[in-house]
């Protein structure tokens, strides 16, 4: 089962409230935050592929080369299994990249049955391809297929988030904040945009950018 799906701003708003409503913490940050964004995606391979090009680069840089990419026409499973190494070095992208970016358009994933499929499954299809994580895989079910009940434990500043808003003694590993997450369920994506709004709060009450 694919659980809650977010559509609307209405969607994360009830999930919010929910979460107040449990946690005393969770309305505390609300009150800090105000209302959480959506933040949906489009679904399929270009926005993989993007994930992969901004791996370990610069937003700025990224961007860029990913601009190179649609330019080029280079977005697509066929058009990247078809490009020479010379194609996808002159639009930026490094030898490991090329590597991943063909596996993907060699992996025969059909998008749009992920959109049906129990979030366990969508996780373990995605991560079977060379150079998509589970972080990137959790962050597509949250963001490009509206999983409500999906986190994103191993992010670094959810870890963060979690340590200041709940006063822990240092930065949650992954599987403490994997466990954490167990009580914001079934909107454990609206805790992850809760402690994200979270995060830049207080970091920028920090005098941190």
């Amino acid at each position: 089962m694919t659980g809650r799906i977010i559509v609307s701003d209405a969607d994360v708003a009830e999930g919010a409230q929910a979460l107040c409503d449990i946690c005393p913490r969770m309305a505390e940050a609300y009150a800090q935050t105000g209302p959480l964004p959506l933040r949906r995606k489009p679904d399929g391979f270009a926005e993989l592929l993007s994930a992969i090009v901004s791996q370990q680069v610069s937003v700025a840089s990224a961007q860029a080369i990913w601009g190179r990419m649609k330019d080029a026409g280079l977005t697509g499973p066929r058009k990247i299994i078809w490009a020479s190494d010379d194609d996808l070095r002159a639009v930026g992208l490094s030898r490991q990249k090329m590597r991943y970016a063909r596996a993907l358009a060699g992996a025969g994933i059909n998008y749009p049955a992920l959109r049906d499929a129990p979030t366990e499954e969508v996780i373990e299809t995605l991560t079977a391809v060379p150079g998509i994580g589970v972080w990137t895989a959790e962050i597509y079910a949250m963001f490009s297929l509206g999983r409500a009940d999906v986190f994103a434990p191993g992010d670094l500043a959810l870890q963060e988030a979690a340590r200041i808003l709940y006063d822990l003694p240092e930065r949650p590993k992954e599987r403490e904040l994997r466990e954490m997450a167990e009580a914001w369920s079934p909107w454990k994506s609206v805790a992850a945009r809760q402690l994200w709004a979270f995060y830049r709060v207080s970091k920028n009450r920090e005098g941190v950018r």
